[in-house]
């Protein structure tokens, strides 16, 4: 073989070795780990019947008993491109959590993504094929049905109840399933921590418990054994440790009660596109306001553009509430409900105007 070849190959092996989901292991830890050994989960039920001491019977280990079963692994089987665009199949591992006996799953949407086909790994040691009910990016949550009954569900507490410095417990399969139903403790370091991900403001749980890739759709839980929030995001950063975070269990229930019922989630909108100056010059624009968000785009048969609004007309407030970016103004329609009215008060050539806007769902293709 001539060393043209040889190289040719060496960078096609390089390419598809480097191909991983975002928040989830790369695949070679499912294939080594599709089945754990049947002494293996036999030990582990063995060693749940052991009687514990009060001292030895702590949070962690109440949490693994009663929300365990319940946290499956899911192998997103994907196909992709290599760089000589090649369609190559790949896998990653994530986590999922049954909230229903008769076979539905909570995860995130970046788990499973872009899926050829959708595997889900039982903690008794099934494997079932997963189907796709919906998604919401936004939250990066989703729900997978299998067919199946009678399996274990775990209750869902109060995430609005939780307090900064309470026990938190993260349940989930970190690199894959060879670490299946792993159990990692820490505190609930943050409540209602706002990240700003593509001008979208989204509040989660923070915690110092591990989240470590694969333990994405896993299930965070307090110490009454009690789900409080679904694994989504670990912030990696050069000398960041202990900063994981969680889609808090409250926003979670909503977001599955939309996507059962619609198979996706009604939001509302204003139907306009906004500039504030931070995001303007992104694109290379330069926007000289002071305050408010400048209408850029309109919809004319949109909520605003059916309530007289124009195209250069600038935002000030919602609901007598300032607007100064593009997240704040997210934020304020995002607190209300499709068909609600808001108050929207805009400058237009040095005037400021006060118009009532009826907010209506967002088409399916503007998400």
């Amino acid at each position: 073989m001539n060393k043209k070849k040889t190289s040719l190959m060496v960078a096609a092996m390089l390419a598809v070795s480097a191909i991983t989901f975002s928040g989830c292991s790369a695949g070679t830890a499912a294939d080594n780990s599709a089945s754990v050994s049947e002494s293996a989960q036999g030990s582990q039920k063995a060693n749940a019947d052991v009687k514990l001491s009060d001292a030895r019977n702590t949070p962690a280990v109440r949490a693994a008993k009663m929300v365990g079963p319940a946290v499956v692994g899911i192998t997103n089987k994907a196909v992709v491109r290599d760089w000589f665009n090649n369609p190559v199949e790949t896998q990653g591992v994530g986590s999922g959590v049954i909230f229903r006996e008769d076979g539905y799953i909570v995860t995130n949407n970046h788990v499973v993504s872009g899926a050829k086909e959708i595997i889900v790994s039982l903690s008794d040691g099934r494997s079932l094929k997963g189907k796709l009910i919906g998604a919401d990016e936004l939250t990066d949550l989703a729900v997978v049905k299998v067919d199946g009954k009678d399996l274990p569900t775990a209750k869902f507490g109060d995430s609005d109840q939780i307090v900064v410095g309470e026990p938190a417990i993260a349940i989930g399969n970190p690199m894959g399933l060879e670490f299946r139903g792993s159990v990692t403790s820490g505190v609930v370091s943050a409540v209602n921590r706002t990240l700003d991900i593509s001008d979208k403001l989204v509040k989660l749980i923070q915690t110092d418990a591990a989240i470590n890739p694969g333990n994405s759709g896993g299930a965070l839980v307090n110490a009454d054994g009690e789900v409080i929030g679904i694994n989504s995001a670990k912030l990696a950063a050069s000398g960041v440790e202990g900063m994981g975070f969680a889609i808090p269990t409250n926003t979670v229930q909503n977001i599955i009660d939309e996507i059962m019922n619609k198979g996706y989630v009604a939001r509302p909108y204003l139907g306009v596109s906004v500039f504030d100056p931070q995001t303007a010059g992104r694109y290379g624009y330069q926007l000289n306001i002071d305050k408010g968000v400048y209408i850029f785009q309109l919809t004319l048969n949109g909520p605003c553009g059916k309530a007289g609004l124009q195209r250069g007309d600038i935002i000030l407030k919602v609901n007598d509430e300032e607007v100064n970016s593009v997240s704040d103004l997210r934020a304020k329609v995002a607190a209300h409900k499709v068909g609600d009215t808001v108050k929207v008060t805009f400058d237009r050539n040095g005037a400021s105007r006060n118009v009532d806007v009826v907010l209506e769902e967002m088409p399916q293709d503007n998400r």
